[in-house]
């Protein structure tokens, strides 16, 4: 009777041996960085213990060996012959001088030194995650979890985010960032290698109500809106879509994180000549920071310490500044008049003045009588 050949109980090892470059190098991207290091016999110990596969001091240099190669020949050969005759292909200077994982000598073990990303990057995006209301506190974790990835763990634990999660009032809706796919979706004109035709979207709108500020509830009693998406925009760390309402035939901007249930509905989006009269350089400015209204040319006086207000408020396009005397300036701009405007101005108390047109300083005045037959 045969007799059938015993399993191999190395089988399983060496299948996982030739994956070993792959975790040596993953190992040391998160456990390593310009403070620690990871002496080979740690790795070692790590294979071993970690991941059962059997491993020699003298391989991990080998694997870090091909590991430096052949991430440099990625990232410096012309063609993809040289990637297979490395000795030819390296230039020995700047081969040395180019690795991705040096040998440390104060810190006794091996670190990766060349990063797609550095500690700075990483935490400028996740400053910047956590800085936008658009994105509910759930999901700038998870977007920073993500990109923490790229650093090594204690590089992670550097990135202190609690003052800029604390500090903001953050969306409640947790599908903001489906949204903002499905809103590319609609407005593309390929969808995975096939021509699309831009498209109406559906959804509702929500707000807050007195009687419970943790939860919103659905404008107009949940009917649907239907637009025309022409353009996603991200101001004062909001994102808002500017479209063509079905409804009023006008342009509209919408908070995308107070859109709920969005949906392509397959109808081409209409809109196209109201949306190109637009100008998108001056749009937010005048849409966002003066909420609409009439335009006409405004002259302001401002005290000297007020310049970069003015200036991140109305920009150099079409706008005039001279100095008026040694603690004042004047800024000549176009505006939107509307009473949120004059409340942006009354905001600096008697720090920022209205001087033309008359026709404009008298309107603020009304505005300020208006306020104060409040009290």
């Amino acid at each position: 009777m045969s007799r059938k050949p015993k399993a191999n109980p190395q089988h399983g090892r060496k299948a996982n041996q030739k994956m070993k470059p792959y975790l040596v190098l993953q190992y040391l991207l998160k456990y390593t960085d310009e403070n620690h290091a990871a002496p080979a016999d740690a790795i070692v110990e790590y294979l071993r213990d970690d991941l059962g596969i059997e491993a020699e001091r003298r391989s991990i240099y080998r694997d870090i060996d091909e590991i430096n190669k052949a991430l440099w020949l990625l990232e410096n050969a012309d063609d993809a012959a040289t990637i297979f005759d490395a000795e030819k292909a390296i230039d020995t200077d700047d081969y040395d001088s180019e690795k991705f994982i040096v040998y440390d000598k104060h810190l006794k073990g091996f670190r990766v030194v060349r990063r797609k990303y550095e500690l700075s990057d990483i935490r400028l995006m996740a400053e910047c995650i956590y800085a936008s209301r658009y994105i509910s506190q759930s999901e700038a974790e998870r977007l920073v979890d993500i990109i923490k990835g790229f650093i090594s763990e204690e590089q992670a634990k550097e990135i202190r985010t609690d003052a800029l999660v604390t500090a903001r009032l953050r969306t409640l809706n947790k599908s903001t960032l489906r949204n903002v796919s499905t809103i590319y979706d609609a407005m593309s004109k390929m969808i995975e290698g096939e021509k699309h035709i831009p498209e109406k979207i559906s959804f509702q709108y929500l707000k807050y109500t007195i009687d419970d500020l943790e939860k919103q509830t659905e404008r107009r009693k949940g009917a649907k809106y239907i637009v025309s998406p022409y353009k996603l925009i991200i101001n004062d760390g909001n994102y808002y879509l500017l479209a063509f309402d079905d409804y009023s035939h006008e342009m509209r901007t919408y908070r995308v994180d107070r859109m709920k249930s969005i949906n392509r509905i397959g109808e081409p989006r209409e809109g196209a000549e109201a949306f190109s009269a637009i100008d998108m350089k001056t749009y937010t400015q005048r849409v966002f920071s003066m909420y609409g209204g009439e335009k006409q040319r405004v002259g302001i006086r401002f005290v000297s310490s007020l310049l970069d207000t003015a200036v991140e408020r109305f920009g150099h396009t079409n706008v005039n500044y001279s100095r008026s005397d040694d603690h004042h300036f004047t800024v000549f701009a176009d505006v939107e008049i509307s009473e949120q405007f004059f409340g942006w101005i009354c905001g600096f108390g008697t720090k920022a003045v209205i001087q033309s047109p008359a026709s404009v300083v008298e309107q603020y005045k009304e505005y300020l009588q208006k306020i104060l037959s409040k009290y």
